[in-house]
């Protein structure tokens, strides 16, 4: 990848539900890995905890990271809802496993190995 900018993203849950569990952030990050390859953007480290999920991608300046984003949010509930039916309920969270905001932060300025540190330092429940 000949581009050089990276983003630090959170997706909360809605209501901060602690919803996910290991299994579940392992298929997310499995998702996301997929969904940002289809974006010519590469997924440099993911975790989260039982309410959210960081993600530190690499992304070409065509792509907006509100679009890449979005998709990403997308791809991963549609997946988490249909291969954990039940552990995702719909009613509960009004239809939305995501909180419709997010966080997005440019990475040019810390080194990437500490945004990477942080990410991984994050309470993944077991």
């Amino acid at each position: 990848m000949a581009s050089a900018m990276h983003v630090h993203s959170v997706f909360v849950t809605k209501y901060q539900r602690k919803a996910l569990d290991d299994e579940m952030l392992t298929a997310c990050e499995k998702t996301t890995r997929k969904a940002c390859q289809d974006f010519e953007a590469e997924l440099k480290d993911f975790n989260g905890e039982k309410d959210h999920v960081h993600l530190l991608i690499t992304y070409l300046p065509k792509m907006s990271v509100s679009g890449l984003v979005n998709s990403l949010k997308g791809a991963s509930a549609r997946n988490l809802r249909r291969d954990f039916t039940g552990r995702v309920n719909r009613a509960v969270m009004h239809g939305h496993l995501w909180s419709p905001s997010y966080f997005a932060a440019s990475c040019g300025g810390a080194p990437l190995s500490i945004v990477k540190q942080y990410i991984e330092q994050q309470q993944r429940p077991a």
